[in-house]
């Protein structure tokens, strides 16, 4: 299981290096060009606003793994052990669900695009919203990965890369 979470955790984050650095250089090429031929790459600004939607759904499972999204956390610290561990499973399974309603939630709107191509790519929006789904199925993961640790002891998954008590104590 080690080696599937290593693996599994390694090609998320290289999507996510891949996409910004991608990203980074089509809007950096396309700011040069127009200030330095006054021309600019027609499709620049819809493509990174494309990537950016594919970061935003790709990256939420390592944020989710490693705490980083917004919580609040008194209601938990305020009850005794067993009630904090059921109430963390309540949450686990509404998560779960939630999690399960973007996939469908996101295959419909693939369903409904699919006919439907972008202004200067000229490429199908299902492309685009197909970022949902594979978002919802990567949080799925991520949050089975640290499952037993949440509820037990509310307790995220810690690395050398990120490390989210420490961000915020910053």
């Amino acid at each position: 299981m080690n080696t599937f979470e290593r693996y599994f955790l390694g090609a998320n984050r290289w999507a996510l290096i891949l996409l910004l650095g991608s990203m980074s250089v089509i809007i950096f090429a396309n700011v040069a060009l127009r200030y330095l031929t006054n021309e600019s790459i027609e499709w620049a600004e819809e493509v990174a606003r494309h990537m950016m939607i594919w970061l935003t759904f790709l990256g939420a499972g390592p944020v989710l793994r490693y705490g980083g999204h917004i919580a609040v956390d008194n209601l938990q610290d305020a009850l005794p052990r067993q009630a904090a561990i059921a109430l963390r499973g309540i949450i686990w399974l509404l998560m779960l669900g939630f999690f399960g309603f973007m996939i469908w939630y996101g295959l419909l709107y693939l369903e409904r695009t699919q006919y439907q191509t972008t202004a200067a790519t000229q490429i199908s929006f299902a492309y685009i919203y197909a970022a949902m789904p594979i978002g919802g199925v990567l949080l799925i993961v991520h949050w089975l990965l640290i499952a037993r640790s949440y509820i037990l002891e509310r307790r995220f998954a810690e690395d050398a890369h990120f490390d989210a008590n420490a961000s915020a104590s910053l």
